[in-house]
């Protein structure tokens, strides 16, 4: 039985390469490529089957490039169920600059989806009998800020835990609609706030507020370097970063949820989810790529992570 469902609303086939230095105005070779599916949701269900869990991954395709994307797709997860429209999947890149250790990431807009495409996505979810429904990846063009709200009541309606992890105004306007959990990053965080946040305690007292509010019942704040917080109505914890060496950033914040999520479903306390899930975002920032934390890496970090983690606000 599939345990969580993703959703990938602007879902791309992922480049990877390594390239001996990126410099303008010349041929930059690259070399060990590698073709991955990806956009947020996707790479969580790639995740989540690395770590053993039963999930379903859902999205959009069209035209060479979503065949490719669908069947890459399916090689990596465990089930795969996509929705046919009329636009070409998109591609996006990463390049690993070897000179300078740093990444570079090209990132395109992705087609538009018609209303109706949107109505055949959201059908699909309701089919779909999975506790827990991961939305995540920026809203494609074509579709309202208010679209992820819809699809969060319609999972809050029939009894389902609909966790969500994008920007912007999409976010903003499902605040209030039966969130499960949301994971913005600081920056992100501070947006919906409407202000900075420059210390801990700002951040975890602007958590718990928002959360005893009902914008969502759990917020995770990705910190970067300084780690992660977690709120629920019932309190706040942290956790620093854990000391890894940082190679790449790609799929770091969908491994963390993933991680996450899947302690949630199986009745993990909340330190102990955040703790997975700062153990699989080590994981994902110790290797290059796309989302490929492996699993005995994941659980052999898990115990430093487990000991990081404190009560900010109890």
């Amino acid at each position: 039985m599939t345990d969580i469902v993703t959703l990938t609303l602007n879902p791309a086939l992922d480049i990877g390469c390594d390239a001996s230095a990126v410099v303008p105005l010349h041929k930059v070779r690259t070399r060990n490529t590698t073709l991955d599916p990806g956009g947020g949701g996707i790479n969580v269900a790639r995740v989540l089957t690395e770590l053993g869990g039963a999930v379903c991954a859902m999205f959009p395709a069209g035209g060479p490039i979503g065949t490719q994307l669908a069947a890459l797709a399916a090689a990596q997860i465990g089930a795969v169920r996509t929705i046919p429209i009329a636009g070409t999947s998109r591609i996006s890149m990463t390049v690993h600059d070897l000179s300078k250790g740093q990444e570079y990431r090209f990132v395109a807009d992705g087609p538009a989806l018609s209303q109706d495409e949107f109505a055949a996505c959201r059908s699909a979810l309701a089919d779909e009998q999975a506790p827990w429904l991961v939305a995540s990846s920026s809203l494609p063009p074509g579709l309202a800020p208010d679209s992820y709200a819809v699809l969060a009541r319609d999972a809050a309606a029939r009894g389902q835990f609909f966790v969500l992890d994008t920007s912007g105004p999409a976010l903003k306007a499902a605040l209030g609609a039966g969130l499960a959990l949301i994971k913005p990053s600081l920056e992100e965080f501070e947006a919906l706030v409407g202000h900075k946040l420059p210390d801990a305690a700002s951040q975890n007292d602007a958590a718990l507020a928002m959360v005893r509010a009902g914008a969502a019942t759990r917020i995770a704040v990705s910190l970067g370097g300084d780690g992660a917080l977690l709120a629920t109505a019932s309190g706040v914890w942290r956790s620093p970063a854990v000391q890894v060496k940082a190679i790449g950033a790609v799929g770091a914040g969908d491994s963390f949820v993933a991680s996450m999520v899947r302690a949630l479903s199986r009745g993990a306390t909340p330190p102990e989810a955040l703790a997975w899930g700062m153990a699989a975002g080590a994981a994902a920032v110790s290797a290059t790529g796309t989302a490929h934390p492996k699993r005995a890496l994941v659980e052999s970090l898990l115990a430093e992570a487990r000991a990081l983690v404190v009560p900010a606000i109890p």
